[in-house]
């Protein structure tokens, strides 16, 4: 496998998860489909390895391609293989198909018959394996390359103004001789070599410099250490991330000092160099391309005089070019040996050549067309990625470029030369064309006017500060320009201008970050740099924004720039924390007082992306805000009121804050949002809180006086998922009122949901099966559901590979057997059913398990559906899971014993399988649930001799004495019964002694 990827690495991707079919990449599929077919007789015990999720991808296949060793059933197919949990290894729904090992995925080949490459090609861009292959390039370090970065940190640890770092040193002096200085058998684990590094203003740093990257170790200070080599940190792609993320000292004024460079050998030192341009490959040659191409020809031309002269010449580090520590003018020569994640077929010069014009570009390597670009800096963070990298799409030749790209090159290189007063001015000019036009946006960074706007930012100027920031809050909604802006240190520079003393500069500031932090690299930088302290405290504007003189005003405005970054930040959950600590959340509940839409829609966006997190709902609750949140859901802005609902979306979640809505008036308004069909953004909301809202009974019957529930019922049909989720979320809420099962019934909802049944959100159908299983109490509902096969739909969710969709399924399941006209016959009229039912016994998931004993509780009562159940081995099963130690499975696991010790000898099969002594320690347990189920059970394993003196041993007698004085009849029942069978065996016990 890690050759098919290696292979599928060298693909061209043309973007959006596509690849391109060149001759090359022909040629790589055909290598792959080979190596494919063949794994699955040449390595058969590899090829049954089953993988850690499915691959999936959309395939041409249908259920007649497949032969023998497959169930098809309609349009769907499944393998017979199956892996440990009983997912099929290979399962089509049409048009997707999850294959789970490469047997399976070797005979699916051979099934596509003369389709074989476009179906390993759909593999490929499927979206797992497209992740796996393209977002993660196969970058690796060597000892040369940690070295020669050993050797320029120690550079900057000498006292002076370059004085960045303590010391750097290494653990061991040995050096093997491959480059290493790690034992052998930690260089088996391909560790390299491990350092104790001591920034300025940091303890010290244990680290290990290995081929994938380089961590802090568990504290490895000398040769000869036994222990500390577990990694303790995230993995960073090399020293100067890692120091950058530990040492806000080192990463603050690395930067200020001289550029890096390092002695290029003398083997990799030539007079000439073609650079490889365009028109190699038969194209025009652009005119910012033929810019580069002749600051290239003066550069080889220095480097011809200079070794002519006989000096030796210095080129920068590429590797220290992606920290930002080189000027523009420096270009790299990187030999193409060295790269081969840049190699082609078409490749004919020697070296690559690449260049930096002003703005770093994305810091990504220009290569020839047909090349795949790499990117050179990898980010890892637990946070999710909500923004990815775009393929820049550029005209094919100048022609296409409208006139304002020219004009605005142009206007840059008078940036770059000009003095303050011309600076300003051409600042202004820029103002004058469309920013938010991505040719103009895409001319300032091409050109190197990104660099020259965020060195502004550094100056003592504020006009050309306030110019820079301008620009920059208008080009920084583009994603390629707000990603470079991060990769170039940008965003440090602007975190700082929200100290100025200048209120404009504070808030054009606020207000970059707002667009620049939209994705997690930038969020955390942020955070890192003190930003989140910065922005919380320009929320403390005016203490009483309803009555607002003129001069507060810009407060007010650097309040609302604040908020919006906020906002952007909040998506991070480190930043969520970072905003509580500084005191964010009182500082927003007093804007949230505010009446213009403009403060409002950031403070309601950051409180609702917030308030995903239990501290923050707490805190709205306690601060009041619900007030304020319901009094905004009468708004007439759409953007206001959508976010007001999803705040109390989530914060309903607990009892205190729905009673809070209702309180203040705020279901009528829900409900009302619900004729807003059209937004489905803000549907999705409203729907969302009324679902939550309705958890309480209280709120339920009011919205059964606003006609909500039949508003509610006409949503079932035409909506997207997310609304869906939500609408039928509610439904199952509202059947806590009898009267919603009959206005369901009248409605024609039960069919509408039945039809839900049969699709695959599994948040969907988790609360479809609920709802069903909530509205079959009702027998009359219950009789459409089993007429429409709902039953059959809801058993077939037992096969979903979710274990919320599964135990979901099994709960609803209970009542309907329970009040189906005839339940044991519907069971069995279920083919597979039954053997379906005792195979997820097996789950390790809790509530898998707690409702399937259940459902099995409901389906024991029937004598025929008890010895199925019996023959498909229940009992050894059941007497397995009896040592839990989870309450909720004890009460459902021992009603599930009692009800099948009814059939033949249960009874003594289950103290075979040694299921009756850890029923005994369910007594002790705190619910009184478990103990009704325990007794019942106990109850029914006394009739069996043995079992009862098992019992006695273990001490039943005593709690099943206490427990007979219970108010509830039944349990006093079953603990005296069971008291009385030990007894009776006791008694027979002693007469026949008495007797011989």
């Amino acid at each position: 496998m890690g050759v098919s990827l290696t292979k599928a690495a060298q693909w061209t991707s043309c973007g959006s998860g596509k690849l391109e079919l060149t001759p090359m990449n022909e040629s790589l599929l055909k290598e792959i489909l080979c190596f494919v077919e063949k794994l699955g007789f040449q390595h058969p015990q590899e090829a049954e390895l089953v993988f850690e999720a499915p691959l999936q991808w959309s395939t041409t296949l249908v259920a007649s391609d497949f032969k023998t060793d497959y169930d098809i059933r309609d349009l769907e197919v499944q393998s017979h293989e199956k892996d440990s949990e009983g997912h099929p290894l290979l399962q089509l729904s049409p048009p997707t198909v999850w294959v789970r090992s490469f047997s399976q995925l070797s005979k699916l080949v051979h099934f596509a018959d003369y389709k074989k490459l476009e179906e390993v090609r759909a593999c490929l861009q499927g979206k797992h394996l497209f992740n796996i292959v393209f977002n993660h390039p196969f970058v690796r370090l060597d000892p040369t390359t940690v070295k020669n970065d050993i050797e320029l940190l120690k550079r900057f640890c000498s006292e002076g103004e370059k004085r960045v770092l303590k010391s750097v040193r290494y653990t061991s002096d040995y050096e093997f001789e491959n480059g290493c200085r790690a034992p052998l058998w930690r260089q088996l684990h391909s560790e390299i070599c491990y350092l104790v590094i001591e920034p300025c203003d940091t303890d010290e740093l244990y680290i290990t410099c290995s081929t994938t990257g380089v961590f802090i170790n568990g504290g490895i200070k000398h040769e000869g250490a036994e222990s500390g080599y577990e990694r303790t940190s995230e993995m960073y792609k090399d020293l100067v991330t890692l120091l950058k993320s530990q040492s806000p000292y080192f990463a603050e004024n690395i930067k200020k000092q001289d550029f890096a460079v390092q002695e290029l050998p003398s083997t990799q030192r030539i007079q000439h160099v073609e650079s490889v341009d365009m028109e190699e490959q038969g194209q025009p040659q652009r005119s910012y391309e033929q810019h580069e191409k002749n600051v290239h020809d003066k550069a080889r031309q220095q480097h011809t005089l200079n070794k002519a002269s006989g000096e030796k010449k210095y080129e920068p580090c590429p590797r220290w070019r992606n920290h930002g520590l080189m000027s523009p003018s420096w270009y790299v020569i990187i030999p193409y040996k060295m790269c081969p994640e840049i190699s082609s077929s078409k490749m004919k010069a020697e070296f690559s050549v690449c260049s930096i014009p002003g703005s770093l570009s994305s810091h990504k390597i220009k290569t020839p067309a047909g090349a795949m670009p790499v990117e050179l800096s990898s980010e890892s963070s637990l946070e999710s990625e909500e923004e990815e990298e775009q393929s820049e799409c550029r005209p094919e030749n100048n022609i296409d470029l409208p006139s304002e790209y020219w004009q605005i090159q142009k206007l840059v290189k008078y940036l770059k030369g000009g003095d303050q007063t011309a600076t300003v001015l051409t600042l202004c000019a820029m103002m004058d064309f469309n920013l938010m036009q991505e040719t103009c946006q895409l001319a300032i960074r091409d050109v190197g006017g990104l660099e020259v706007l965020i060195n502004l930012l550094d100056t003592d100027e504020v006009k050309c500060k306030i110019g820079s920031l301008k620009i920059l809050r208008k080009i920084s909604h583009n994603v390629q320009i707000r990603q470079t802006i991060v990769d170039m240190g940008g965003l440090q520079s602007i975190v700082k201008i929200l100290d100025s003393p200048v209120k404009d500069l504070r808030a054009l500031a606020a207000e970059t970050i707002a667009n620049v932090a939209r994705f997690r690299r930038a969020r955390r930088t942020v955070r890192q740099y003190g930003g989140i302290k910065k922005l919380v405290k320009l929320l403390d504007c005016v203490p009483n924004l309803a009555n607002l003189t003129e001069t507060k005003e810009k407060d007010v405005e650097v309040a609302r720039c604040g908020t919006l970054a906020l906002w952007s930040c909040s998506k991070s959950t480190k930043n969520k924390e970072a905003i509580h600590k500084a005191g964010g959340i009182p500082l927003l509940g007093r804007l949230l007082k505010s009446q213009h839409e403009n403060m409002l829609i950031p403070v309601v966006g950051t409180l609702q992306e917030c308030a995903s997190e239990e501290s923050y709902r707490i805190a709205i609750q306690t601060e009041g805000m619900i007030k304020d949140l319901v009094k905004n859901l009468s708004s007439d802005n759409d953007e206001l009121q959508m976010h007001c609902a999803s705040a109390i979306f989530k914060c309903a979640e607990d009892k205190q804050t729905r009673d809070l809505v209702r309180k203040y008036k705020g279901l009528h308004p829900l409900v009302s949002l619900l004729q807003k069909v059209n937004n489905k953004q803000l549907l999705a909301a409203a729907t969302g809180a009324i679902w939550k809202c309705s958890i309480s009974v209280e709120n339920v019957a009011k919205f059964q006086e606003y006609k909500a529930l039949e508003t509610l019922i006409g949503l079932l049909t035409d909506q997207p998922e997310e609304v869906l989720v939500n609408v039928v979320g509610a439904l199952g809420e509202f059947a806590q009122i009898p009267a919603s099962k009959a206005i369901i019934h009248k409605s024609g909802g039960i069919k509408s949901l039945v039809n839900l049944l049969a699709g695959t959100n599994q948040a969907l159908l988790v609360n479809v099966t609920k709802a069903v299983g909530a509205y079959a109490t009702d027998k009359a509902n219950m009789l459409i559901i089993d007429q429409l096969d709902g039953v059959r739909l809801v058993w077939s969710l037992l096969k979903n590979p979710s274990a919320d969709v599964q135990s979901s399924a099994a709960w609803a399941l209970c009542p309907c057997i329970e009040n189906a006209k005839d339940g044991g016959e519907m069971v069995r009229s279920l083919v597979g059913g039954l053997e379906l039912i005792v195979n997820l016994l097996k789950s390790t998931n809790n509530e898998v398990l707690a409702s399937i004993c259940a459902a099995i509780a409901k389906i024991a009562k029937d004598k025929e559906n008890l010895a199925v159940l019996t023959d498909h081995g229940v009992i050894p099963l059941l007497g397995k899971l009896t040592n839990t130690t989870d309450d909720r499975l004890r009460c459902y696991l021992a009603e599930a014993i009692g009800h099948c010790c009814m059939w033949g000898s249960n009874r003594k099969s289950f103290g075979e399988a040694g299921a009756v002594a850890p029923l005994v320690r369910y007594l002790k347990s705190k619910d009184s649930t478990v103990h009704q189920s325990t007794a019942m059970a106990l109850y029914q394993l006394s009739k069996d001799p043995n079992n009862c003196i098992t019992m006695h041993e273990k001490g039943v007698v005593k709690p099943l004495i206490h427990i007979m004085g219970s108010n509830e009849e039944m349990l006093q029942e079953a603990a005296a019964g069971c008291i009385r069978n030990i007894r009776l065996l006791a008694l027979a016990n002693r007469k026949a002694r008495l007797f011989y």
